[in-house]
């Protein structure tokens, strides 16, 4: 293919985008579409306002989100491998089965989207906002979320072995079946959550908050619960729970444990969990487009 030939072929993929963003109705009338030169790295930058657009099974990978608005966007299917979606709002959108592996997501909000079946495995998702989030099935393995807001998620069946959610708010959420295993959940509010058949195998819970939740049939081989919180937690039906794990943990009479194994007391209950990480400032009120491809 000839240098013409490519560059014709990067030009019509680049109008194709800009023309369903367009046909969505909610783009800002001031896009526009600007070519660098060709030492400039390949990327797609998008800013402004894009509510309602359809971007399902396109490929952005690599794309940069910026202060954009994406409310109730779809992006099923949608390639953002390696994308950043940094302080930008995705709330109510749609990107079940779609592959952000690597993907940057700093201070964005998700509140309400759907991940089902997405890949978010390697993403980085420091202070990150998926409340009352459908992520079913959805493979977080290796994710960083620290300092994220996951209250009433369902995250049933969810993969998140090795990744670290410390500070991590999982209140009230559904992870029936999901996989924790080697995850880092120390100073995480777990509280009134239902864990059902999750796997905590060697994951770390020092100092989270169980309190309220229910972990039938979870296990907990190999986990730490140093100064976790237990206090009204039902672990009666949890597996591989032992004494010596419990003996870590703080927990009172409320807190239900399998038969022959005992809770301790502590004097003081002290979770300090991290500050979540600010959301950079959005750019300037300058709604645009902008898509550069070079190689």
């Amino acid at each position: 293919m000839t240098q013409n030939q490519t560059t014709l072929r990067r030009l019509l993929a680049a109008a194709a985008l800009v023309g369903a963003l367009f046909a969505a109705g909610s783009a800002s009338a001031e896009m526009q579409l600007q070519w660098q030169e060709r030492d400039v790295a390949r990327m797609v930058s998008l800013g402004g306002s894009c509510n309602r657009c359809e971007l399902s099974g396109r490929n952005l990978s690599g794309a940069t989100f910026t202060g954009a608005s994406f409310v109730s966007a779809t992006l099923v299917g949608t390639n953002l491998r390696g994308a950043e979606l940094v302080g930008s709002n995705f709330s109510s959108s749609d990107f079940s089965r779609a592959d952000l592996h690597g993907a940057a997501l700093t201070g964005s909000n998700f509140s309400s989207g759907v991940f089902s079946g997405a890949v978010l495995n390697g993403a980085e998702a420091h202070g990150a906002v998926f409340a009352r989030a459908d992520l079913t099935g959805a493979n977080l393995s290796g994710a960083e979320l620290v300092g994220a807001n996951m209250n009433g998620a369902v995250l049933a069946r969810a993969n998140l072995s090795g990744a670290e959610l410390f500070g991590t708010t999982l209140a009230n959420v559904n992870a029936r079946d999901a996989n924790f295993a080697e995850a880092q959940l120390n100073a995480a509010n777990m509280a009134n959550g239902d864990f059902g058949s999750a796997s905590f195998a060697n994951a770390e819970l020092d100092g989270a908050r169980l309190s309220g939740a229910s972990f039938a049939r979870a296990n907990f081989s190999g986990a730490s619960l140093n100064r976790a919180d237990i206090r009204g937690a039902d672990l009666s039906r949890a597996t591989s729970l032992t004494q010596a794990q419990v003996s870590t943990a703080c927990g009172d009479s409320t807190t239900r444990l399998p038969r022959g194994l005992t809770a301790r007391t502590c004097t003081r209950v002290i979770v300090r969990a991290p500050r979540p990480p600010q959301p950079p400032a959005p750019p300037q009120p300058r709604r645009n487009i902008v898509i550069a491809d070079a190689n």
